[in-house]
């Protein structure tokens, strides 16, 4: 089942050096995880609710395990500072949905689930 690291980031309207020395160096960490880049910065979006100050990176993984071991790998790890350094943010990993996933039937569990506390 897919999986996805994102991140909200609020870079500088400059960016330091070691910026760039991190996007050149990050897809060496990613390729013996699986992963890559689906989304990059996406400066060109439409918030059609709510707001989204900063800027997304979304990356995939084959699995969560892919994803996990990406992050916590002595090659990525290395890197983080020269990001955090200059770029807050916030990162998540995410497990996805299976291919055939179905939220009636998740919404059938929660209402049994829900009617059970009830009771």
């Amino acid at each position: 089942m897919t999986a996805y690291a994102m991140a909200n980031l609020h870079p500088k309207p400059v960016l330091d050096e070691e910026v760039f020395t991190y996007m050149e160096r990050i897809q060496a960490t990613l390729d013996p995880f699986g992963g890559r880049f689906l989304v990059h910065g996406a400066p060109d979006r439409e918030v059609v609710e709510g707001a989204w100050p900063g800027r997304l990176v979304l990356l995939g993984f084959p699995t969560y395990e892919n994803a996990k071991a990406w992050y916590a790998s002595e090659a990525y790890q290395a890197l983080i500072p020269l990001r955090a350094r200059h770029i807050p943010g916030d990162v998540l990993l995410i497990d996805g949905v299976p291919e055939n996933y179905d939220p009636a039937a998740t919404a059938a569990l929660l209402r049994g689930a829900a009617t059970d506390q009830v009771r």
